[in-house]
This record gives structure tokens, C-alpha cells and sequence, in this order.
């Protein structure tokens, strides 16, 4: 066990590794094993994320991207696709809700996850992390680090201590070891900047910080003013520690599964597809959000990924109607293919009821009629998916569609 449960918790920060350029190379196996970097290719672009084969040639993040073909003549320049990143991001995210429901999503790559119930009275916690970190990577294609700690801060130094592929635990008790003698700019917090001022002020480690705020030290309540307190406090190994599950208002909705064996079958895919659609509409209608695009993602054996989107002109939030719109674009672009994961997206969500709908004179009474029955219907839905995962309740002429497939 890591913990008393009843004392502190257990948050672990992850961290997907050179994620753009992974993704890329999910897209594109060729690449797998060679530098590779995603950025623009206008004279002043800027490399956005490169992978470790071309970090070992001094290729970074925020880079000018004539610098990066210089230091590494051979690398191979992507443009970034945050659409595809999007969807990968949501498959991840919905990864992690098989260890815990309270995730609060840091970025498009990285969060933390409350995973105290989960891992308090376990009995061997690295074992359980370390089948989350290779399921992940086995599933979805996606290499991760793992930080744990009893706040978020220690958790997130505690990932970045070793990349990729790595699972650091970081209490209390180990800061003296573990995070104390490393560099001063390693300090969650510590930029560029502050790094060799506090280099001048003596402070070259972060134990050094922890010694100075001891006996709190006045150049360096000066140099940090109101953020001094909150510095001592960290550097202490004491932060937040609540996960605020709440997230801005969705972009976008998105489920994946990946097949025990790659299958080809008609049936089964159909299945799981309409089965993903259930849980994302349940979900939409609970953001009170409706989508106009639908993209559909699968990756075949070889770990290539495709995707293809339509977007629509009615906002979609009920099951069948994303059914129709996905299944479709299955079948006009990867029918017959061996997959070995599926995946669906609803995005450019709105909420509906903000729409300006355009009727006509003749059609305002029918179509009233139509929209307060869905309306009530979507409410019914809505207040029972908390506890059902799906529909339990739908329109005649949706219950015809669900027979006709």
C-alpha cells in the first residue's frame, strides 16, 4: 500500500509521451524508430513536439524549424493534425475511467486521476500501474509516464522524473532522496527566467530552495512576493489534492474500442459502434450539447491509424441519429478492412437550445409537435443516464430504425 487512506491521498498525474509525434507515427508505422518532429513548415515555424530519436540530436519543443533540419538533416517534419490528436486525447481520457471516475483532464495530453479508492488497500499498487501504463500502450498505441504523489504537484514532478515509460511514486518521505538534489530549474513552477535568478541568489538545487524558505530567506520573498507562501508550501511536498472532475464545455464526445482479435465482422462491428453511440448521446445530453460532425476512427493490424468525418446539418444528441451518420461512413471507407479498434467521435458540440431553427409557416405546428416530444423524451433520458448507460426511452419512429438494423 502506498497510504492510510485515512490521512492522505493518492493522485497520480500522467503524461503521454511526445504525444503528436506518436500519434503520427500510430498514422504512419514507417516512421517507428527515426527522428521525427511535428511543426510547420513555414520559415518561422516552430517544432511543436519531437520524438526521442530526434531529441538525442538536440531537437526540442519551441524550436525554429530551420534550426531542427540543421541539427538533424534526416528529421521528418509532420504538420500537426489536432483534429486526429483530438480524437486520439478523447480515447485516452476514456481509457483512464476503467481505474477511476475523477479525472480532470491538464491538457490534451496529460492529467490527473484521484486513484486513492482505487489504490489505498491494494496490495501490489505498481503492479496495478504498471498493467494501466502497458494496456494503454497495447490498446490505443500510446506511451505514458506515471507520476504519483499525495497532491498534485508532487505527482506531476514525479512523472517528469522518468521519461518515457515511467512510474515514479513521490511521497513525503522521499523528498529528501529523490526530489531535493535535483537542478532548481526541474522545480515545477520554475521557468527560464527565475532559474538563474535563483542561481545568483545561491540556490542551485531544490533542496537549496527548501533550506532557503526554512528560514525564509528575504531576497527570496522579494523575488517571488505573493507567491512566496505557495512556493514554501510545495517545496514541502504539500499542494492541492482535489481533482475537479468539471472540465470546460466540451468540443467534442468520442469512444474507442479495441477488439480482443482483429475482426472484420460485419455484425460485431456494427454492434460496438451502435453500442458507443448509446453511451456518447447519454453523455451529450447530459452536457446538454449537440454535435454537427461525426468522425469515425479505426487502426488496423499494422497499428495505422485512418479517420473520416461528415458533418451534418441538424445537430445530433440522440443514438440513432449518430448511428446513422457513423455507420454510413464505415461503410463507404473501411468495410471489409481488418481492424483491430473502432472508434466514434461527435464534435462541434453546441447547445441546441441555442440554435436558431428556420421553419416555415406550414410546417410550425408539426414541427413543434415533433420538437416537444423530443425535448421531453431527451429530459426523461437525461435524468434517468445516471443510472442506465444508454436510452431507455426514444421516438416510435427511432424504435423502427433500431429494428431495421
Amino acid at each position: 500500500m502506498f497510504y492510510n487512506i485515512g490521512v492522505t491521498k493518492i493522485i497520480m498525474h500522467i503524461d503521454l509521451n511526445a504525444f503528436f509525434a506518436t500519434a503520427e507515427t500510430l498514422r504512419d508505422p514507417s516512421t517507428k524508430g527515426k527522428p521525427l518532429a511535428v511543426g510547420g513548415h513555414g520559415p518561422r515555424s516552430v517544432i511543436s513536439t519531437a520524438n526521442y530519436e530526434a531529441r538525442k540530436y538536440g531537437v526540442h519543443s519551441a524550436m525554429p524549424v530551420g534550426q531542427a533540419l540543421r541539427l538533424c538533416p534526416d528529421l521528418i517534419l509532420k504538420k500537426p493534425d489536432f483534429h486526429y490528436y483530438e480524437i486520439l486525447s478523447n480515447s485516452f481520457f476514456g481509457y483512464l475511467t476503467q481505474y477511476s471516475p475523477i479525472i480532470e483532464r491538464a491538457s490534451i495530453d496529460e492529467g490527473y486521476v484521484d486513484m486513492t479508492k482505487r489504490l489505498a488497500n491494494d496490495p501490489n499498487p505498481l503492479k496495478t500501474l504498471q498493467g494501466l501504463q502497458d494496456g494503454l500502450l497495447k490498446e490505443l498505441g500510446l506511451p505514458c509516464s506515471i507520476g504519483i504523489g499525495p497532491c498534485k504537484i508532487l505527482a506531476k514532478m514525479a512523472s517528469d522524473m522518468k521519461k518515457p515509460l515511467g512510474i515514479t511514486v513521490l511521497r513525503r518521505k522521499d523528498l529528501e532522496t529523490k526530489l531535493y538534489p535535483l537542478p532548481i530549474s526541474s522545480f515545477f513552477g520554475i521557468g527560464k527566467k527565475t532559474a538563474p535568478r535563483l542561481e545568483s541568489l545561491g540556490i542551485k538545487t531544490i533542496g537549496d530552495l527548501k533550506a532557503a524558505t526554512d528560514r525564509d530567506d528575504p531576497a527570496l520573498q522579494d523575488m517571488f512576493g505573493k507567491y512566496y507562501d505557495s512556493v514554501k508550501r510545495h517545496v514541502n511536498g504539500y499542494g492541492d489534492d482535489v481533482v475537479v472532475t468539471e472540465r470546460p464545455d466540451p468540443k467534442s464526445i468520442g469512444r474507442s474500442h479495441t477488439f480482443a482479435q482483429d475482426t472484420n465482422d460485419y455484425e460485431e462491428i456494427r454492434e460496438v459502434l451502435s453500442s458507443m453511440c448509446e453511451r456518447i448521446c447519454s453523455e451529450a445530453r447530459r452536457e446538454k450539447k449537440a454535435g454537427t460532425t461525426v468522425d469515425v476512427i479505426v487502426r488496423d493490424p499494422d497499428f495505422v491509424t485512418h479517420s473520416k468525418s461528415q458533418t451534418v446539418k441538424e445537430p445530433i444528441d440522440e443514438a440513432a441519429a449518430l448511428f446513422d451518420v457513423g455507420w454510413a461512413i464505415y461503410r463507404a471507407n473501411f468495410l471489409g478492412r481488418q481492424i483491430r479498434l473502432v472508434g466514434i467521435t461527435l464534435q462541434n458540440l453546441m447547445d441546441p437550445r441555442n440554435e436558431d431553427v428556420q421553419m416555415s409557416l406550414w410546417n410550425y405546428e408539426e414541427y413543434e409537435k415533433k420538437d416537444e416530444t423530443r425535448l421531453l423524451i431527451a429530459e426523461m433520458n437525461r435524468k434517468m443516464s445516471k443510472k442506465y448507460d444508454k436510452d431507455l426511452l426514444m421516438r416510435g419512429s427511432e424504435a423502427k430504425k433500431h429494428d431495421d438494423r
